[in-house]
């Protein structure tokens, strides 16, 4: 099959590219930009006038929910849901029932996802066994099976000595470990920043140094085993600037942020709505500033969706006992675009930590339009205005508190490996 897509701004921060250009696309990857390779025939010409060729956004946090919480979504319609928003690869969670913690389960997930055809899906394996904080999983099994990297999620440690023989493995193996720092001693019970709004509004606080105290330790246990590490969805200012320190000292690791905390603070807590419930939680103005400026120095390498569809019953409740988690994969990108037309970053940076930043950070061949890349591309129209409604949702989750939102920015079509998926 030989597609050629015409007249469209190909922005591809990989190649420090922005410019309107054809690309031709053979045999499920990219073989030219600009003019076509000798005697070139395309099968199919797409006129992409006035539309943006991106790269397939890259996303390092998305539940599937598949095997075990069918209620709330399914491979099959988060992936529908990833392709619907330019989403061509994800990283997703190993918290499934049962845990990613058995190659059968990381193959079974792959297999499905395979089946659907819509995205790329590379799963995280379970740190420990039944992500109980315990004994350690069979990591290089893990690996071995399709697995990117390994990660505990949020689930605590036994102890200290077990996270350290656990990243000591990990580094003898060559292997990617995934942090999200949580002291569960001070963030146990909490559902809000601990700050005036928690405190005014009689909601349990989650202080800034639940993830600060826990970061501390990880970094220096990572600086002494030397094990590949990513830190996933960081959220306060101190995290930024002891992520900035350790990389300045020389230390080889990556982060990431959800984009909910780049776009909104506590004081949407005021209403209780539970559409805002998320771990971590939404912090100050001051700690989202921070956040915008560890992605502009560069300390910071990727955006996520931190996608978790829940059904509607797990949001009707009072605040504190609602489940934590937005579904927002599909409209990653146009949320996102707030931050460039609110002048709050460059189009290239975002770009970059929805594309080829996130896809280094896991060492993922993606995100890239280069010549000799699988054809993975969305068409963006940037100027569109459109509502996102309940009966045009691609997620089976009910939980995000842009529905019924009028969204400016929609995909129109997503391509993995030269394939139309969406």
């Amino acid at each position: 099959m030989k597609l050629c897509i015409r007249n469209g701004r190909i922005i591809d921060p990989s190649q420090d590219l922005d410019a309107i250009r054809d690309l031709f696309i053979e045999d499920e990857k990219v073989v030219a930009i600009g003019d076509a390779p000798v005697g070139f025939v395309a099968d199919e010409d797409v006129d992409a006038t006035g539309l943006w060729v991106l790269p397939g956004l890259v996303d390092l946090g998305v539940s599937l929910r598949e095997p075990g919480y069918s209620q709330k979504g399914s491979i099959a319609s988060e992936t529908r849901a990833a392709a619907s928003g330019g989403v061509t690869t994800v990283v997703c969670s190993p918290d499934t029932s049962p845990i990613v913690d058995t190659p059968a389960v990381a193959a079974l997930i792959q297999d499905k996802a395979l089946a659907a055809g819509q995205a790329n899906v590379f799963p995280l394996g379970a740190l420990t066994q039944g992500l109980s904080g315990k004994a350690l999983s069979n990591m290089v099994a893990l690996t071995d099976a399709g697995c990117v990297a390994l990660s505990n999620q949020r689930h605590a440690m036994d102890s200290t000595k077990v996270l350290s023989r656990a990243l000591e493995y990990a580094a003898t193996h060559d292997l990617l470990v995934v942090f999200h720092s949580d002291e569960k001693s001070l963030s146990d019970g909490g559902c809000a920043h601990e700050g005036v709004i928690s405190m005014t509004h009689g909601l349990a606080g989650i202080p800034d140094i639940a993830e600060t105290v826990a970061l501390a330790r990880d970094l220096i246990l990572v600086e002494r085993t030397g094990v590949k590490a990513h830190f996933a969805r960081l959220s306060s200012a101190k995290s930024i600037e002891m992520i900035t320190q350790a990389r300045l000292s020389g230390m080889d690791v990556t982060a990431d942020i959800a984009l909910h905390n780049l776009l909104l603070t506590d004081q949407v807590l005021s209403e209780f709505n539970g559409q805002y419930h998320v771990l971590p939680p939404l912090r100050s103005e001051e700690d989202r500033l921070a956040l915008l400026e560890g992605i502009s120095n560069g300390v910071i390498t990727a955006i996520c969706s931190d996608h978790q569809p829940h059904e509607k019953m797990a949001k009707i409740a009072p605040f504190s006992a609602t489940e934590p988690g937005m579904a927002n994969i599909e409209v990653l990108l146009p949320l996102a675009m707030k931050l460039v037309h609110g002048g709050e970053l460059d189009l290239k940076t975002l770009l970059t930590c929805l594309t080829v930043g996130p896809a280094n950070s896991f060492g993922i061949d993606a995100g890239s339009l280069s010549v000799g890349n699988f054809a993975d591309f969305c068409l963006f129209d940037s100027g569109l205005s459109w509502l996102w409604t309940q009966g045009n949702k691609k997620t089976k989750g009910h939980n995000s508190p842009y529905l019924g939102d009028e969204i400016v920015g929609k995909v129109q079509a997503t391509y993995l490996s030269g394939k139309k998926v969406y």
